[in-house]
This record gives C-alpha cells, structure tokens and sequence, in this order.
C-alpha cells in the first residue's frame, strides 16, 4: 500500500489512466471481432477501425508501429473476406 502523500495520488491517477486506456483498446478490439465476423459493410468498418487505432496511437495508449502492423493485417484480412 501507497505511504506517502504523493504515492497515493499516484494510485489514483493510474487507476483513471487505466480506464481510459482501456475505453481506446476495447473500442478498436470491438471492430476486429466486427470485420472478422463480416457484420456490417466492411468498407466503413475498416474507415471505423482506422480512425479508432490511429487516436489510440496518438493518445500513446498503443505503441505508432503496433497500430501499423494492426492496420496492415486488418486491411488484409478485409481484402481477403470480400475476395470470397
């Protein structure tokens, strides 16, 4: 347990950059199992998972080469679902 004045607000601030960090990685995430179970039209939800992976990137909530190789691997499982 946090003793000092300054170590206990260091708890608190975690705990709510914790919950926003994780609003960002559920938002992208929830569109990953959108376009892999072909809900909706996959053009605007490969628009939706951009825009969501690129503001995760820019909050550092995700590392900018992680949300590369996301987005590289999305496009390609996209291509290929409407290929079939």
């Amino acid at each position: 347990m946090p003793i000092t004045k300054s170590a206990k607000k260091k708890v608190r601030k975690d705990k709510k950059r914790m919950q926003n960090n994780a609003f960002y990685v559920k938002a992208y995430k929830l569109l990953i199992s959108k376009i892999k179970k072909k809900k909706g039209d996959l053009k605007k939800l490969l628009n939706q998972f951009y825009s969501k992976i690129d503001k995760a990137a820019k909050k550092h909530v995700i590392h900018k080469n992680k949300a590369k190789r996301l987005k590289s691997k999305i496009s390609l499982l996209v291509k290929k679902l409407q290929s079939s």
